[in-house]
């Protein structure tokens, strides 16, 4: 039994130490509201920086579902159409789930690498790595 538990203080510190931590991550809300025929989303800089990712991935994706398009001006967008905020948080979180939330350990700390000619999500907490599609 000793062994095991060498073994296992031996595995425990090769771990990164983000993968110990246990806290809580909630994916960010964003605000919104309808101007005319138009969403604006203030603080969409806020959101970027709190994901971690390219800006220009997540106005594609966001433009994509919206089936509209899509402009940034300062720290705002305007989405042309009317966008819920339920909706658009729903759109968010499944960005979150799919392009930023590691599929192993269920930590937000991962980053999109180039491995020869594919984009990976390699986790910082666990070190897993995934292949990502539309990056």
């Amino acid at each position: 039994m000793a062994e095991y538990e060498k073994m296992l203080e031996n595995a425990y510190a090769t771990l990164p130490k983000k993968a110990l931590e246990h806290e809580r991550f909630e994916i960010p809300r964003v605000e919104s509201f309808i101007q005319g025929s138009k969403t604006i989303v203030p603080g969409f800089n806020a959101l970027i920086k709190e994901i971690r990712r390219d800006e220009k991935h997540l106005l594609k994706y966001l433009t994509k579902e919206t089936g509209t398009s899509i402009t940034k001006g300062n720290s705002q967008l305007t989405i042309n159409g009317k966008v819920g905020a339920i909706q658009l948080n729903k759109l968010i979180q499944n960005y979150f789930n799919q392009f930023v939330l590691c599929p192993e350990c269920k930590k937000p700390d991962t980053k999109i690498i180039a491995q020869k000619e594919t984009k990976m999500m390699k986790c910082e907490a666990c070190g897993a790595m995934r292949p990502v599609k539309g990056i």
